[in-house]
């Protein structure tokens, strides 16, 4: 995993969206396409803006996103294909597809089924993500599975990781976040050739010590990232404020 601490979180988004576009450009230049997965929540809006305003050919890009609360309709302020929709799809020319996951289809394993067909086979070219204030690594909260080698899963939330939706804004009440969710498995993540990790903002920071410095455990479930050959963690100065010397 390489570490890369900027000036602020506005620094960390340019930086962290140039080397994703890179990795996208790189892509469609080899094989004339490219598959991304997106993240959502507070710490990727700054990227993501950044991301719209690369001059990439969105036309040869394929977008899956990382995961979506179960039972949550679009029309919802807190869904993720909602944040996505409005935040980068609405945002760029032409985007060759954008495969949402359907957190409120009638039959959710129907659903699963029907993104893992997708995503079985191809190969995810960068995936952009974040780290919880739990270590969660997408909706993979502690101690998350590192054996599921399924696409997508559905998953429980832990309390930690439904208070941090609580803190951010995105609900009025703990008892209004969703307790499941429909998240890409690690396995998954870990199988993407370029991974991009924006993580900004001190309450992360605790978080990002036990990605880093701890031993590889699904008690920490980010700390695989660890073994992932292409891995970069962008962190701005609070982000990056609990790692001991000489980490980054």
């Amino acid at each position: 995993m390489q570490i890369e601490i900027h000036a602020d979180s506005g620094a960390l988004a340019k930086a962290a969206a140039a080397q994703g576009a890179e990795a996208i450009r790189a892509a469609v230049a080899a094989k004339g396409s490219a598959v991304v997965v997106l993240a959502t929540g507070a710490s990727q809006i700054a990227m993501l803006a950044e991301l719209t305003r690369a001059d990439l050919d969105w036309t040869k890009v394929t977008v899956f996103h990382l995961d979506e609360y179960v039972g949550l309709g679009i029309d919802h302020p807190a869904s993720f294909r909602r944040y996505l929709q409005e935040r980068f799809v609405d945002q760029v020319a032409g985007l060759k597809a954008f495969v949402a996951v359907d957190g409120d289809a009638d039959d959710i394993a129907a659903e699963v089924a029907r993104l893992n067909r997708l995503l079985a086979g191809a190969t995810v070219d960068v995936c952009f993500a974040g780290i919880g204030e739990n270590c969660h690594l997408a909706f993979n909260d502690p101690p998350a599975d590192f054996a599921a080698e399924d696409p997508y899963i559905v998953v429980e939330l832990d309390e930690a990781c439904r208070r941090q939706q609580l803190g951010e804004g995105w609900f009025p009440t703990l008892e209004d976040v969703p307790r499941r969710a429909v998240s890409m498995s690690v396995c998954q993540i870990m199988k993407a050739q370029t991974i991009v990790l924006s993580v900004p903002d001190e309450r992360k920071a605790e978080a990002v010590a036990q990605a880093v410095e701890t031993e590889v455990s699904p008690a920490f479930p980010a700390s695989i990232l660890q073994r992932h050959p292409a891995t970069t963690l962008h962190l701005d100065p609070a982000s990056a404020s609990r790692l001991k010397p000489g980490a980054a």
